[in-house]
């Protein structure tokens, strides 16, 4: 039976909307968060699969205008275009959101708490860990065209499966393997919105989907988004981090236990 028939509370609703506030200005400030409404919709009621998928589909509008915002700056990096970062992207992403799509809900159940472990691990490193200097008069360094594409693929299934963690996870490869900040911070928008658009396809003809919630979500996530725009200079991002961190931790404790 379709979650769509199985309307929520308003005061419910509600409570989901501001949770989508909250992480459309997380996502506008720092990112992560998935880490707000995820478990906001398993507190509603959702089985982990249907918390998991509507949520990527509430959150993939702000995606959107993250990826347009800096379209100019996306690039490929050194030897491996963009179109080819796309493509495996988009493939990953309808991997991923397939092999989710196969997983049955008590398995998924029972992987959700090493997945988020995994997720609030790989923020908590791309938060606070100590960044690099970089010698802006050093060669450029280039991972091999095939241990990028094969990296990127990796990391496109994860994210059309479960996707926290993945914008650090592809800041990463993408510096690692020899984009500047800027330009890789552009271009992880373009590739999650990508893997992210192949799954949330995929998703919208799921019947676990609980439309009421993803509305009520993406609403809030959009408001979200433009209070986080106007907080950018205004808020510590580290402290925005924190809680984040936070969050992730308890919601593993939790989810282990429960």
């Amino acid at each position: 039976m379709s979650y769509f028939s199985q309307p929520l509370p308003l005061p419910l609703l509600a409570l989901i909307a501001a949770a989508g506030l909250y992480a459309g200005i997380q996502n506008a400030l720092a990112g992560g968060g998935s880490f707000i409404t995820f478990p906001a919709l398993l507190l509603a009621g959702l089985n982990p699969l249907a918390a998991n998928m509507s949520s990527t589909i509430a959150l993939f509008p702000s995606q959107i205008t993250s990826a347009l915002a800096g379209r100019k700056l996306v690039g490929g990096v050194g030897p491996v275009p963009f179109r080819h970062l796309f493509a495996v992207s988009l493939i990953g992403g309808v991997l991923g959101a397939l092999l989710l799509l196969s997983t049955p809900v008590s398995i998924f159940t029972r992987l959700v708490p090493w997945l988020v472990l995994f997720a609030t691990s790989v923020f908590a490193w791309g938060s606070f860990r100590r960044k690099p200097v970089v010698d802006p008069d050093a060669p450029p360094r280039h991972l091999p065209t095939p241990l990028l594409l094969l990296i990127q693929g990796v990391i496109a299934v994860y994210g059309g499966y479960f996707g926290g963690g993945i914008g650090f996870l592809m800041l990463a490869a993408l510096t690692i393997a020899g984009q500047q900040v800027r330009m890789a911070t552009a271009t992880k928008n373009a590739l999650a919105m990508t893997m992210n658009a192949s799954a949330v396809a995929i998703f919208a003809f799921s019947p676990q989907i609980n439309w009421a919630a993803v509305l009520a979500l993406g609403l809030g996530g959009i408001a979200g988004g433009v209070v986080g725009g106007w907080l950018m200079h205004r808020l510590p991002e580290r402290h925005l981090r924190g809680f984040v961190v936070v969050v992730g931790t308890a919601l593993t404790i939790w989810l282990f236990i429960r």
